[in-house]
């Protein structure tokens, strides 16, 4: 396996497809001025606006930055969004042949104002999603499932981005077996509702309160590993899914599934007392996961190159991306006190780092 950088594996020889929900994170930049007369609020001056890509094409946008070829399946209105989720998107390299314009159907907004003095750290007062009424009508999802299988025998790794708007259906669930039946390579689910959806896959990648609800569990609980393993292993089971690396916030990740102690390893968080804004690391964490398992590694060791990478975008301002680079100085400021541990009684928050 070569590296492009230290203990970073070069993942510009590989081809990535994403194929889910997309969504327009829109972004507004205020500066607060003063209380209004109307209510007990403050006014804010916009200073600025920008899209971002979020959900699936931000998991694209992720598997790019790491130096993949991306293709990106899905859908988006034809409307302002959409089009510029497109701009934006092409303008960063990414494969646009299987995405759905659809007339008559809201692309997802998802709109976050931030506000702050000049001279601090921006931080988000107000989110205000724009949803579709439904699912993009059935005519153009299915035309996005032959596109997916268009691209059998063209890419290193599948990934499956499910924001619940309706692409991660059943029938796309099918159209995945058949992909699988004729592509030997990962196929990787970041999902929100679908757990128990998709079958056989290589890998899910579930943050605790997706796991929670899957399973039905407080959240809470899942800080007890031994609660944790045992919603894990029942995900595992119902799913027959190989791997399942659940994401942990400022507690790090535990990986579960074939290969592990039944009590799964963990690894720390990197950096965990400087979080910024969590906005898109677990696409982040998915689409680094994924490249991991495509390029050779290890799920243990895709784990900790997944770790570094959502560290670096929490530490960022909104749904931002990891290069090579920064994943390489994490790597190599953490190197020598960084460890994959096995799952203990101890509780999950006692063993971030101080």
């Amino acid at each position: 396996m070569s590296t492009l950088y230290p203990s970073v594996p070069d993942f510009s020889g590989l081809t990535v497809a994403v194929v889910g929900d997309l969504i327009a994170d829109r972004y507004i930049y205020a500066k607060p001025t003063r209380p209004s007369r109307e209510a007990p609020v403050m006014v804010l001056r916009q200073e600025g606006e920008e899209i971002l890509p979020g959900g699936g094409a931000n998991t694209a946008r992720s598997a790019k930055a790491l130096g993949a070829r991306t293709q990106l399946v899905g859908c988006v209105g034809r409307d302002d969004a959409g089009f510029a989720l497109i701009d934006r998107l092409g303008s960063d390299g990414i494969g646009l042949v299987g995405v759905e314009v659809v007339r008559g159907w809201d692309t997802p907004i998802k709109t976050r104002i931030l506000a702050g003095e000049h001279d601090r750290t921006l931080q988000q007062v107000l989110r205000l999603d724009k949803e579709p009424l439904g699912p993009a009508p059935h005519a153009n999802r299915q035309r996005l499932h032959d596109r997916l299988l268009a691209l059998t025998g063209q890419v290193d790794a599948l990934i499956i981005s499910d924001y619940a708007y309706g692409v991660c259906d059943d029938e796309l669930a099918s159209a995945v077996r058949a992909f699988q039946k004729l592509s030997n390579v990962p196929v990787i689910l970041d999902p929100r509702s679908s757990l128990s959806r998709f079958r056989g896959l290589t890998a899910m990648t579930p943050n605790r309160d997706e796991l929670a609800r899957a399973t039905g569990r407080m959240t809470d609980s899942l800080e007890d590993p031994r609660e944790l393993s045992a919603a894990a292993h029942e995900i595992l089971a119902r799913s027959e899914c190989a791997q399942l690396l659940v994401t942990l916030g400022k507690s790090g990740m535990a990986l579960f599934g074939e290969g592990y102690p039944a009590s799964g390893v963990s690894i720390s968080a990197f950096g965990s007392q400087a979080v910024v804004d969590v906005t898109g690391a677990g696409d982040t964490a998915a689409a680094t996961f994924a490249l991991g398992l495509a390029a050779g590694c290890s799920g243990a060791e895709a784990m900790r190159l997944a770790n570094a990478a959502a560290s670096v975008v929490v530490m960022k301002l909104g749904a931002e991306v990891c290069s090579p680079l920064e994943m390489s100085h994490v790597l190599a400021e953490y190197s020598s006190g960084e460890s994959f541990n096995s799952m203990t009684d101890k509780p999950l928050g006692s063993r971030l780092r101080s």
